[in-house]
């Protein structure tokens, strides 16, 4: 039994092509081969933050059959549907440091049958999980977007804490189930006419949080590119303020932040310090190619510089934690704890010195 249940339905087949000029004779390219896409993207940083998962997913045809040990050696329980087909791939090459697009091909869509027994896999590990991510496929067509609101909807019933990282029509429907936590960006919100084109005004992005809450999100957060992101939690909004740290990639930095705060919440975390954690975690991410990588102290250190401030109410909504979901395995549960611990130490000695 996992920590938390990633619904991942078309996870991707990813062939990287590099050349970091190392070698002395200028020989061979480097070529990588991973599993990808967002729900792995997201599972990847969980792992790293100590948290077990489940991944609930579709494995088709050949590139299935490569995809699923992939999976599992990165350690993530799998839960496949398998099926014959055309399953999601792409190559892309960054020899010349940009990424550039060789093939792709998106997942096929799911038939009747493909579908419930998808649906019927996240539904039970999402209920002994306690705590679910609904993630997106590859491909527009994969399944309908309906099937996020009936999944958000029977989680929810069921008491399990249903996190979303979603944009249009899926985030729309999963909405009409009721969300836990929205993550999504501001530019995602103009591309879906909930924020006006070009705003990037507080009030402007608050209006649209308030129209995402009325449509059924109880926490939101809103990334912003470049800018400090917001989290809105009943009468209370943060502003935080990751690191600034260089960009190796862009890519994967939304999914480690969703990843952080959920590996926070699931070991106990309140609110605020789960998006400290998240910050930290897509601030790590962006500094290294590998999307959703990093290690634990890497991001424990940068969770001290992190800046948090409250732009309206007050903080009790999210400075207690929320014990009526989650479970989380000892070892992640420590490694979070161990971290807050070393520093209340830090602080200790500063005081001390201080005095």
């Amino acid at each position: 039994m996992s920590d938390i249940a990633i619904f991942a339905p078309s996870p991707t087949l990813t062939v990287t092509i590099e050349d970091h000029g190392m070698d002395a004779d200028g020989g061979d390219p480097e070529i990588h081969v991973h599993a990808g896409g967002q729900g792995v993207w997201q599972a990847r940083m969980l792992r790293r933050l100590g948290i077990s998962v489940t991944l609930v997913c579709t494995l088709t045809g050949e590139l299935g059959r490569v995809v699923r040990p992939l999976l599992e050696d990165e350690g993530f329980r799998v839960v496949g549907v398998e099926r014959e087909g055309r399953g999601a791939a792409y190559v892309h090459d960054r020899r010349d440091g940009e990424r550039s697009a060789v093939a792709a091909t998106a997942g096929q869509p799911l038939s009747r049958h493909e579908l419930d027994e998808l649906y019927t896999a996240m539904l039970r590990e999402g209920i002994d999980a306690r705590l679910a991510i609904l993630s997106g496929p590859d491909g527009d067509g994969v399944l309908p977007p309906d099937t996020y609101r009936r999944l958000a909807a029977d989680l929810r019933t069921n008491d399990v804490r249903v996190v979303v990282d979603l944009a249009g029509e899926r985030m729309t429907a999963a909405l009409e189930g009721g969300v836990d936590l929205l993550k999504v960006s501001d530019e995602e919100l103009q591309a879906d006419d909930l924020l006006p084109g070009g705003a990037d005004g507080t009030e402007a992005l608050l209006d649209a949080i308030e129209t995402l809450r009325s449509r059924g999100a109880r926490d939101v957060i809103v990334t912003r590119a470049g800018s400090p992101f917001i989290v809105r939690s009943g009468d209370t909004v943060l502003e935080v303020t990751p690191p600034q740290l260089e960009i190796a990639d862009h890519r994967g930095a939304g999914d480690s932040l969703t990843a952080g705060v959920c590996a926070g919440l699931a070991a106990g975390q309140t609110l605020r310090e789960a998006v400290v954690t998240g910050a930290a975690a897509g601030a790590m991410n962006v500094t290294r190619h590998g999307l959703g990588t990093g290690d634990m102290e890497t991001i424990d250190r940068l969770r001290g510089a992190v800046q948090v401030r409250v732009l309206q109410g007050g903080e009790d909504e999210l400075a207690q934690p929320d014990e009526s979901h989650g479970r989380v395995s000892p070892v992640g549960l420590a490694s979070l704890a161990d971290a807050d611990g070393r520093r209340d130490e830090d602080e200790d000695t500063a005081t001390e010195e201080d005095g």
